[in-house]
């Protein structure tokens, strides 16, 4: 797709300019290498969230084997995503807010920054709570003296509850707040050390069931026509769930010293690893059914049902480490550089994680999920919008422009810049995104379009694309 004439123009942005800071500038450094990508995706795809979209699946009726071929469909589409947005990433050396200056404006990237930025600190405030609950539940076994703990609260969480949550919180917070490096070396072995655990679990629960767990057969019998929707379906939600990393994956790539280095790392961490896990979190939850008479989809329940503290305690460890892990990928660097990009001279990564960290405490997260309509029509209705940014971007950099990147120009707010367009706003990508924004929304959220519903990022893209490409070739003709 990528064309001869592709470059990058201006490679020295001028430091004095209020677009600028040392986060936000191109990558000096390229240190990660292809098994840093491929962590990187050990680390997003092995958590609480990931194992129970799997195991729900098979629990709806599609077998081992079906929802396998769907993840794996899926995550192939991802990888190919992935890989055009990497591209950019490695490319120009620059995080996502300042990316979608190309095509939004040096000031219009704030609203695709924003979007993204906010859906990253309400999901990280709620996968660190999720991951709270599962540590309380094995506190719990292996010592049910902390039971006095549960029986009063504050804020709708008791102290129990608390001490997890904010054990968690404070963690991660450190981690970021010690720069990108940092954020490396940690996913570096937080991934596998999740494989270990859920290794370990499979064995144990195909040994407890004698070894007899089926690929073909699943719970609950389905008609043909049901079993395609729903092998559809589980492709079109995995890719609707990776839609908001496949977004700002430049975060990461940037700090690549090739393509192929990109595309190496993405290859193993996505239809390898990422299907290789879902298949292992559906084996488990097969093997529950056989072993307990029902299919358990939370891996920390199941954990618990190992009668051994020593086990207990290190599931209990793996499991914080696996939710710090796709907290600190999927959730916490991209609001990082999305708030630095608001006001650069003012707030750098580290502040801009700070800042993230408090919001995604403040909002109470424990609220927020037992609250359909929060995560169903606020959280579900920002993500319907991740498809058209992504749509635009791609289509802008790739056919509109041609590769063609004036690396100084994003980083230049006067008027003479190519990514001033008026007053820093692309009208057309403006333009583009509002409509097709209210479009995946609607068939998102409003019932009368549920069946269509798990494709909305795809939708969302599609027209987004085909309408960007129409008025992008005539603004350059």
């Amino acid at each position: 797709m990528v064309t001869s004439v592709e470059t990058a123009t201006g490679t020295e942005p001028a430091t004095g300019s209020r677009l600028y800071n040392e986060d936000l500038a191109p990558a000096k450094e390229r240190k990660w290498k292809v098994y840093d990508i491929f962590a990187l995706w050990m680390s997003d795809v092995h958590n609480l969230g990931n194992y129970t979209f799997a195991a729900g699946l098979f629990v709806l009726g599609l077998s081992a084997w079906q929802v396998f071929t769907a993840l794996l469909f899926g995550f192939v589409i991802i990888y190919l995503g992935m890989n055009l947005m990497g591209r950019v990433g490695q490319k120009t050396g620059a995080p996502f807010p300042v990316v979608a200056r190309i095509s939004f404006g040096t000031a219009g990237a704030n609203l695709p920054a924003l979007i993204r930025a906010v859906i990253a600190i309400f999901w990280y405030g709620i996968q660190t709570y999720l991951a709270s609950v599962a540590i309380t539940v094995l506190v719990l076994a292996i010592d049910p003296g902390f039971k006095s703990w549960t029986e009063h609260g504050f804020l709708g969480l008791n102290a129990l509850g608390w001490l997890c949550f904010v054990a968690l919180w404070a963690i991660q917070a450190l981690i970021l707040t010690r720069g990108m490096e940092s954020v490396r070396k940690f996913q570096d072995w937080c991934g596998p050390a999740i494989w270990l655990v859920m290794i370990a679990l499979a064995i144990w629960i195909l040994a407890a069931g004698h070894w007899s767990i089926s690929f073909t057969e699943s719970p609950k019998a389905l008609s043909t026509g049901e079993q395609f929707r729903q092998w559809f379906g589980a492709a079109g939600l995995i890719l609707a769930t990776y839609g908001t990393l496949m977004l700002n994956f430049c975060d990461f790539s940037r700090f690549t010293p090739d393509q192929k280095t990109v595309r190496r790392g993405n290859f193993w961490g996505l239809p390898i690893n990422s299907t290789a896990f879902a298949l292992l979190s559906v084996i488990v939850t097969a093997g529950s059914m056989q072993v307990f008479g029902e299919a358990i989809t939370d891996p920390a329940e199941l954990l618990s049902k190992v009668h051994s503290t020593p086990i207990l305690i290190i599931g209990a460890l793996m499991f914080a480490v696996a939710t710090m892990g796709v907290n600190i990928v999927a959730n916490f660097v991209s609001p990082a550089y999305d708030l630095a990009n608001i006001w650069p001279k003012r707030i750098n990564f580290r502040t801009g994680g700070l800042i993230s960290a408090v919001f995604a405490l403040c909002v109470l997260p424990w609220k927020l999920y037992s609250s359909p309509a929060v995560v169903n029509y606020f959280l579900g209705g920002l993500g319907a919008f991740l498809g058209p940014l992504f749509g635009i971007m791609i289509v802008d950099y790739y056919l509109v422009k041609r590769g063609k990147v004036d690396i100084a120009g994003l980083f230049d707010p006067e008027p003479g810049s190519p990514y001033h367009y008026r007053r820093g706003v692309n009208p057309r990508a403006i333009g583009v995104f509002v409509p097709t924004a209210a479009l995946t929304a609607v068939i998102a959220l409003v019932p009368f379009f549920e069946p269509a519903a798990p494709y909305s990022w795809f939708i969302g893209t599609a027209v987004s694309a085909a309408a960007y490409f129409a008025v992008g070739k005539r603004q350059h003709a």
